[in-house]
């Protein structure tokens, strides 16, 4: 039995942008705030929604839907679904 924290990929920066904007209360909230609340450091959520990154531990990941007020599915896409891990695909250097 595995130990290891499950990931979760970020769907896109884009609709974290947009629901940050404004959340399931109808107020808007900031990388800092939102980064305060998800106990993370701020450039982590500026990295989120550049696309820097794209990974986030499952605890993580749901404080973050949990604090804009959608559904954790909405945001976050599980890195391994059926017994298969996912691989993102490889960007050519």
């Amino acid at each position: 039995m595995s130990t290891e924290t499950p990931m979760y990929k970020l769907v896109s920066g884009t609709l974290l942008k947009t629901l940050m904007e404004r959340t399931g209360t109808g107020e808007r909230i900031t990388g800092r705030k939102l980064a305060a609340k998800v106990g993370v450091p701020h450039g982590t959520i500026g990295a989120l929604t550049s696309g820097a990154q794209q990974l986030l531990p499952e605890d993580k990941a749901k404080a973050v839907a949990e604090a804009i007020g959608v559904d954790f599915l909405v945001l976050w896409i599980p890195m391994e679904r059926a017994g298969r891990a996912f691989v993102p695909a490889q960007v050519a250097v």
